[in-house]
């Protein structure tokens, strides 16, 4: 049977939390803004700036989230995400006016910034060191059913019983069901892998290696810029290609399922190669499946399963990498400082993508987003070739 410590049991409790914690936060606006915006009054734009908010908050934070898993390991700062997700979902429910409304953004942004991604995968390279890859690699399969678990469950419960007792349920849900499981399942870093979370980062060693640090958090947080702008707008670029609004909703469909076959293929392969290369495979399928878009929409199809396979493994990459590159002495303190960057990249990309769309129209947004994207890749393999001077590439 088991053992609590077991990174099988550790990764199906974050990978539960992961589900719940990115559907009730990260998604609620693709389902809720409408109609949040037509039952107060309130600007749209104003409603799906409350995400933007809390992006750019959950950025903000990450860095300190990083240091506190460095020092102490994840399971207080993972503690701590559940319930201020649950205050931030209750004052976005109770809002009795839009800045009400922001404020409650703004608290779901730091419980966002200690409880997705970065946080649960610096917990997993703080418990297992250089083992944690194969375990980063299974959260993020867990991680890809999130939109697809929460979407119809909040249009569900948003018709039944309104966008406000939506969110009480969801503060209600993490609450009650993450925050116990984090709890009781999640250990203290030191208990499994001793000796690093005691050490502080090295100042030193940091600053030397400062210039690759940014080097690395730019081309994943390029790629999630270019990933993202295309996610959000992705309806109205589809129906600007000549698609129907039924045809485009059906094909966007295809992301999700991409996403996980990719996740599960490197899951299997990771082993045998760099997280590096996993890197130039993902910018590969992303430029590749924007550049599809762009010259056939008939094509549309494949397009999008490729660059869901691309967005699938980069999710891999955005833990891996880091931890290949820079050991576990100082990974979480350098994965809380690189999302920020993806953070404001992401809340960015939501706005950016509309004036592109106005401006540009479809065709040309599409084009050059596949010139960005070809230039991330052309930075990856540039990280591929320093890589390589350095040393040989060990596979993990």
């Amino acid at each position: 049977m088991p053992r609590p410590s077991d990174p099988r049991v550790v990764v199906s409790i974050l990978g539960l939390g992961q589900i719940i914690v990115w559907g009730t936060s990260y998604f609620l606006m693709a389902v809720m803004a409408t109609t949040i915006s037509q039952g107060t009054g309130w600007s749209h734009s104003w409603v799906v700036g409350g995400l933007s908010l809390a992006l750019v908050i959950s950025g903000i934070s990450s860095p300190f989230v990083g240091k506190v898993i460095q020092e102490s390991g994840g399971r207080r700062p993972l503690i701590f995400s559940s319930v201020a997700l649950a205050l931030g979902l209750i004052i976005i429910g109770a809002s009795p006016n839009l800045g009400v409304f922001l404020l409650g953004w703004a608290v779901l942004g730091v419980g966002m910034g200690a409880g997705l991604y970065d946080a649960a995968f610096a917990t997993l390279g703080m418990l297992y060191g250089q083992k944690a890859r194969r375990a980063i690699a299974s959260l993020t399969l867990f991680g890809g059913f999130a939109s697809s678990v929460s979407w119809p469950t909040t249009a569900f419960l948003v018709g039944e019983v309104g966008w406000r007792t939506t969110c009480f349920i969801y503060a209600a849900v993490n609450v009650l069901v993450v925050l116990p499981l984090y709890i009781g399942f999640v250990p203290r870093a030191n208990s499994i892998w001793p000796g690093i979370v005691r050490q502080r980062p090295s100042h030193r060693a940091a600053k030397s290696k400062l210039w690759l640090q940014i080097f690395v958090g730019f081309t994943i947080a390029f790629f999630l810029m270019i990933s993202s702008l295309v996610a959000v707008h992705l309806i109205t670029i589809l129906e600007g290609r000549g698609l129907s609004q039924v045809q485009a909703v059906a094909l966007s469909t295809i992301l999700g399922p991409a996403q996980v076959v990719a996740r599960a293929i490197e899951m299997v392969t990771g082993k045998m190669h760099h997280p590096v290369w996993t890197k130039i495979a993902a910018c590969a399928l992303q430029a590749s499946g924007i550049l599809l878009l762009s010259v056939d929409a008939p094509v549309a199809a494949l397009a999008l399963a490729i660059f869901g396979a691309g967005i699938g493994i980069e999710s891999i990459v955005r833990g891996t990498l880091p931890l290949a590159v820079f050991g576990e002495r100082d990974y979480a303190a350098i994965i809380g400082k690189l999302a920020l960057p993806i953070s404001l990249g992401q809340a960015v990309a939501m706005y950016l993508g509309a004036v592109m769309l106005d401006v540009l129209g479809p065709t040309r947004t599409l084009n050059a987003l596949c010139m960005a994207a070809l230039v991330n890749l052309a930075l990856a393999v540039l990280l591929l070739m320093y890589l390589r001077r350095r040393g040989p590439l060990e596979s993990g």
